[in-house]
């Protein structure tokens, strides 16, 4: 075993990213209120506290259980997706009946896999909360694509909704290698080459090839920004925007939220990869202003008992 792949070690990267994904989840949701609009076309953060959504909600249960079985289990997975099920996390309605359904005895195989007349759910939502796995992966980021894919089925069962999570839990290993962050470029190609070929592939390759546009907005016209909620319409931008932020967490934040789309979850993305290696971490004010992470297994001391517990 290499320090990097330590059980320890493993769990300071994944809540890392955590912290990260939260605050880019809490700022970005900031900016869906209307009085906030001039603080965002200004670069400044809005007074008070910052609730998470339900993508940190969810990327809490990734966390705990990688720190309670040292993998994704699925069956653990959906139960605890289920049991922190929080209705006004923001949650899209398909998931919000599923989990109910689960948390009602409902089993989670026959219920995403129905989703969308058979075709399950190609939404972002196994994307927006699956960077803390990644990070969690540095050591072996093909083990974090195919944890991803493990991951992704309690509630998303489409192919590119399971390349999505894919491909930003690759990104979020790539980010966190001991070696340092990669470049721009060796981070999506890393990625590609880690990802099957599918509608969010091919968004990345045109990702690869605008990495030298300054402008987010009009890489963001041309990949989406999350204004479908889909994972192809989302993980290309968000990955091409961690990928040129990768040294700098407030200025991919902004040149992710400024383009607007779905920001509280292309922030989330963005912020988790960012901040997966523990060097490029949100600034103290942010993370004092955003909501505390919840106390079933995502704190520090939490990840260790929950992993110590497991039979």
């Amino acid at each position: 075993m290499t320090i990097g792949s330590s059980p320890d070690r493993r769990l300071d990267r994944a809540l890392s990213s955590l912290r990260g994904l939260s605050v880019g989840d809490a700022l970005g949701s900031q900016f869906f209120v209307p009085v906030n609009y001039p603080l965002l076309k200004r670069r400044a953060v809005p007074d008070g506290v910052w609730q998470w959504t339900d993508d940190t909600e969810m990327a809490c249960s990734v966390a705990a259980v990688l720190a309670a079985h040292g993998r994704i289990d699925q069956d653990a997975l959906a139960r605890s997706f289920a049991e922190h099920h929080d209705f006004d996390r923001g949650y899209g309605p398909a998931v919000n009946r599923l989990l109910r359904q689960v948390r009602e005895g409902g089993d989670w195989r026959s219920l995403a896999s129905a989703l969308f007349k058979g075709q399950g759910s190609w939404g972002n939502g196994a994307a927006m909360r699956i960077a803390p796995l990644g990070a969690y992966y540095a050591d072996d980021p093909e083990q974090a694509t195919h944890q991803a894919e493990i991951s992704a089925y309690p509630t998303h069962q489409h192919r590119e909704a399971v390349v999505g999570a894919m491909a930003v839990a690759a990104a979020a290993a790539l980010a966190a290698t001991p070696a340092g962050p990669p470049t721009p470029q060796e981070l999506l190609d890393g990625v590609i080459a880690l990802v099957p070929r599918s509608a969010v592939e091919a968004g990345l390759r045109r990702a690869r090839d605008m990495l030298d546009y300054g402008d987010p907005a009009t890489v963001a016209a041309v990949l989406g920004c999350g204004r479908r909620t889909t994972a192809h319409d989302t993980v290309p931008f968000a990955l091409w925007s961690a990928a040129r932020g990768l040294h700098d967490f407030e200025h991919a934040f902004w040149s992710t939220a400024q383009v607007g789309g779905d920001m509280d979850t292309t922030c989330a993305i963005v912020g988790g990869i960012v901040a997966s290696d523990g060097r490029a971490l949100p600034p103290a004010e942010w993370l004092e202003r955003t909501e505390a992470l919840p106390d079933w297994g995502t704190g520090r001391d939490g990840l260790i008992s929950a992993r110590t517990a497991a039979p």
